[in-house]
C-alpha cells in the first residue's frame, strides 16, 4: 500500500529506478503509456525485433518527441541488459527461448527480471527463479497480468489465515475449442478475417488464448508460484461470480474440484453455447474456507457469498489491466525486492498434446497453432509420461504418430538438444523433480 510512497521519495532523491522492456507489443505499449506518468520510474531502453516501431510505439501512447529522444532503442536485447542505467528488465517478448536467455543474463548482470513472458515461466520458471535467488536478483510475474493478480489473492487469504480451496481466472470456453487453429479462431471470436487482418490481430496469438493453451500456461504459473496443485487437465466448469463457492468446492460437497487447494479456470459459456450469468471471463477469484463456526457465522453477518453450507467463501476481481499495471511489479521489485508471484515448486506443468491425429513427419507449430495445444498436469505426471512441454513444441518434427486429444512425448519429436532452452529445461526435470 506505500508504494507509491517510496516511488516519490525516489524521485525526491533523484534516484529513480531505471526500467529496460525488451519487446514492444501491445503489453509493453500498455507498460509505456504509464511509466511517464510515474514518479520514481525513468525508461533508459527498449529492445525490439525492429527498433523504429518500438520508438512509434512510444509516439503513439502518447509520449513527446522531446521525450522519446532520451531513451535509447536496440535490437540486442543482452546490450539493453548489460546497460548501467537499467535496474530493472521487463520482458515481454512471449518466446520462451528467448525469455530464458534473458533471465540467465540478467543473472550474470545483476539486473531484476519482471516476467511478461509467462511461456518461459511455464517452461521453466522452476529453474529460472532459483537461479536469481542464487545470483541475488529478484524474478517476478508481471502485475497486471492474471497470473501475478492470482497469486496476491491468494497471498492475502494465507496471509490472514484462510486454507486455500481453489485459485485461478475466468475465460470463454467450449470443450470444441481445443481443436480449433488459425483458420477457424474468428469465427468463434466472431471477427471477420478481413477486420481481423485490417486490425493487425495476429491469428495464432489469439488462437491460444481460445483453445485452452493459454490458460494451462497461467494456471501452471499460479501452481508452481503459490504451491497449488494442479489437476490432469483444468475442467473449465461454467461459472458465473455468484456460484464461485458453490461449484468450486470439492466433488464430495456437490462441487467439481478433485481436491482441496487447486488452479481451475472457469468458463463464461455453459456448455450449450449460452452465456454464463455475470461471467468472470476477464477476472481472477479465490475460494476459500472459514474454517470454524465462528468464521463461517462472520462470512454471514458481512454478507460474503458462500456455497449452501456456508463454510466456502470467494473473493473476485472482476478485470485485469495487464500493462497498465506492470508497474506495481517494477516498483515491488525495485523498491521492496519482492516479486509480485514467483515459483517456489515445480508442482505442474503444460504439455503438448495433439489437436487433431497427427502423423510420423509433421512438423509442429506451437502455441495456438494448428498441430497441438497446451494441457496442464501435475508435474510428477508430465514427468512421469515424458510429456513435450508446449513451450518446446516449436518448429520440431514429429518421428511418431500421434492420437488426436494425447500427449506429445520427447520420444516422439526430433529436437536439438544442444539449445539453451532445452537444456535448462532437462537440467530442471532432472534436479527439481
Amino acid at each position: 500500500m506505500n508504494l507509491h510512497a517510496l516511488l516519490r521519495r525516489r524521485e525526491a532523491e533523484g534516484r529513480p529506478l531505471g526500467v529496460g522492456l525488451i519487446g514492444a507489443g501491445k503489453f509493453g505499449s500498455m507498460y509505456l503509456s504509464q511509466i511517464r506518468h510515474t514518479p520514481g520510474a525513468r525508461l533508459a531502453a527498449v529492445a525490439d525485433l525492429d527498433p523504429a516501431r518500438a520508438r512509434a510505439a512510444l509516439a503513439q501512447v502518447g509520449w513527446p518527441e522531446a521525450v522519446i529522444g532520451a531513451v535509447a532503442f536496440t535490437d540486442d536485447a543482452a546490450a539493453l541488459i548489460g546497460r548501467g542505467d537499467v535496474d530493472i528488465v521487463i520482458d515481454a517478448t512471449g518466446s520462451p527461448a528467448a525469455g530464458i536467455a534473458h533471465v540467465l543474463a540478467c543473472c550474470e548482470q545483476g539486473k531484476h527480471i519482471v516476467m511478461v513472458n509467462v511461456e518461459a515461466d511455464a517452461l521453466a520458471g522452476p529453474l529460472l527463479a532459483k537461479r536469481a535467488r542464487e545470483a541475488g536478483i529478484v524474478y517476478s510475474l508481471a502485475y497486471g497480468d492474471q497470473p501475478a493478480l492470482i497469486c496476491e489473492m491468494v497471498d492475502w487469504a494465507h496471509a490472514i489465515g484462510f486454507e486455500v480451496i481453489a485459485a485461478g481466472k475466468g475465460t470463454k470456453y467450449l470443450p470444441e475449442f481445443h481443436a480449433s487453429t488459425p483458420d477457424t479462431v474468428w469465427d468463434y471470436y466472431g471477427v471477420t478475417a478481413e477486420d481481423a487482418r485490417l486490425g493487425g490481430l495476429n491469428p495464432q496469438m489469439f488462437n491460444s488464448f481460445l483453445d485452452g493453451t493459454k490458460s494451462a500456461i497461467e494456471m501452471c504459473a499460479v501452481a508452481n508460484a503459490t504451491g497449488l496443485a494442479a489437476p490432469y487437465g483444468l475442467g473449465f466448469p461454467p461459472c458465473g461470480v455468484d456460484d464461485l463457492p458453490r461449484v468450486l468446492r470439492p466433488r464430495n460437497e456437490g462441487g467439481v474440484l478433485a481436491q482441496r487447494g487447486q488452479v481451475e479456470v472457469v468458463s463464461s459459456l455453459q456448455r450449450d453455447g449460452r452465456p454464463v450469468f455475470r461471467d468472470l471471463r476477464w477476472g481472477v477469484y479465490v475460494v476459500f474456507a472459514g474454517g470454524s463456526e465462528y468464521v463461517e457465522r462472520c462470512f454471514r453477518e458481512y454478507g460474503l457469498n458462500t456455497d449452501p453450507s456456508g463454510r466456502y467463501a470467494s473473493m473476485y476481481k472482476p478485470y485485469h489491466l495487464i500493462g497498465l499495471e506492470l508497474g506495481i511489479s517494477v516498483a515491488s521489485v525495485g523498491l521492496r525486492g519482492e516479486p509480485t508471484g514467483a515459483p517456489i515448486a515445480f508442482n505442474a506443468d503444460v504439455v503438448a498434446t495433439a489437436k487433431r491425429d497427427l502423423a510420423a513427419g509433421e512438423m509442429l507449430d506451437g502455441e495456438g497453432g494448428f498441430t497441438v495445444y497446451g494441457k496442464l498436469l501435475p508435474a510428477a505426471e508430465s514427468l512421469r509420461i515424458g510429456g513435450l512441454p508446449l513451450g518446446l513444441a516449436h518448429h520440431v518434427k514429429l518421428r511418431h504418430a500421434v492420437a488426436a486429444g494425447q500427449p506429445v512425448r520427447w520420444v516422439d519429436v526430433s529436437i536439438d538438444e544442444s539449445g539453451l532452452a532445452v537444456r535448462i529445461r532437462r537440467q530442471m526435470e532432472a534436479t527439481m523433480t
